[in-house]
């Protein structure tokens, strides 16, 4: 995190309701000005209910909530600098563009010309100028969104909440609005909290990620750190396709799965420590069975476009997908090569928290050294 103060943090933050589990267990983090984040996990995860809480549609059961370094636990929604677009969108359907976008404005009774001038610059920032005296009903759903995008933005909010805005647009729609949301949080400069389920939508548009699973934050950090190094086979297995077998770290950067041996780039781990691999589809590639590192059978094969989706199994029986613009021959033997750096060696169900503890005491014990 940089040395500016966060916009917005949790401190071991609980949400329960009556006797029911925990929704939220503990939660921390920090949540930097002027970036887009996005809250990833499957249903029933939290995510929702974080953004309930920055909004203040809700008050946390334990912990604390901080904006601007001020505690908000009991800062009602309507005195805090944060606007939520809706996954309906909940727009008025009996009033027009402009009175849609113009609705908070009147109720914090502005000016007649000051709310003209502030919702005309609102609806010129999503592209939507000429539009003012279009009916909700006659707008297209992407248009629909833009409204609700436009009201949010004129009462000029410090952070943007997104409840799944995109989830009822056809994919080609979801793809544009995907852009169209990134540019406008570059372009504002405010802070986007976005909260899907679609980790390819995540990965597109995020600065930042948190991965929820179970009232835990699983992992945060950049797309690619989720991607690339996933902290546990839940991340792994949620983000992107993913190979996971099981293996045992022999010693530093050396790891043995599927029967052999193979050189990879994880250190500070026990020696024979029982571990989990991960290699993308993506990182293997097909070649003979006598330059592969691993020999496999094709099993099926599909053509997805870009690329052929390769089932392919080992002889101890673990299936490795392949993600090749290379045909293979389906009941063929071939190899595998993959380079040290495609293994991923995981700790079973090891934490973000206790992965960040593991690799602080490993560099302090080779700096003693």
């Amino acid at each position: 995190m940089s040395e500016q103060q966060p916009i917005i943090r949790f401190d071991r933050v609980t949400q329960q309701y009556d006797q029911d589990e925990a929704v939220l267990k503990e939660v921390s983090f920090e949540i930097e000005r002027g970036k887009f984040y996005t809250l990833l996990g499957p249903s029933g995860c939290g995510k929702t209910t974080i953004l309930r809480l920055i909004a203040g549609f809700a008050e946390p059961t334990k912990g604390s909530i901080y904006f601007n370094g001020a505690l908000i636990n009991q800062v009602p929604a309507h005195q805090r600098q944060v606007n939520t677009v809706f996954q309906d969108y909940a727009l008025f359907p009996h009033l027009n563009v402009f009175e849609n976008v113009a609705f908070g404005l009147r109720i914090k009774k502005m000016k007649t010309a000051e709310i003209r001038d502030k919702v005309l610059e609102a609806l010129k920032f999503v592209n939507l100028s000429g539009y003012e005296n279009r009916e909700i009903g006659e707008m297209s759903g992407g248009q629909r969104q833009r409204v609700a995008i436009a009201r949010a933005i004129v009462n000029e909010p410090e952070i943007l909440l997104l409840d799944e805005p995109l989830s009822a647009l056809d994919l080609k729609l979801r793809t544009e609005m995907q852009y169209e949301l990134r540019e406008l949080q570059q372009r504002l400069g405010i802070t986007f909290i976005f909260v899907t389920h679609d980790q390819e939508e995540a990965l597109a548009m995020s600065d930042e990620i948190f991965v929820l699973n179970g009232g835990v934050i699983q992992q945060s950090g950049t797309p690619n750190d989720i991607y690339d190094e996933p902290i546990n086979r839940f991340v792994a297995d949620f983000i992107g396709e993913s190979n996971i077998v099981s293996g045992k770290m022999k010693q530093d950067f050396v790891v043995e799965f599927a029967g052999a041996q193979y050189e990879c780039v994880d250190q500070g781990l026990q020696k024979d420590e029982p571990v989990e691999i991960v290699i993308r589809p993506e990182d293997m590639e097909i070649t003979t069975e006598e330059q592969g590192k691993m020999q496999v059978n094709v099993d099926s094969q599909l053509f997805r476009g870009v690329h052929y989706e390769i089932s392919t199994y080992d002889d101890a029986g673990n299936e490795w997908l392949v993600h090749s613009t290379k045909k293979a021959v389906v009941g063929a033997r071939i190899g595998l090569y993959f380079d040290p750096e495609a293994i991923h060696v995981m700790r079973f169900n090891e934490t973000e928290e206790e992965f960040d503890k593991r690799l602080e005491a490993y560099q302090e014990a080779v700096h003693a050294d």
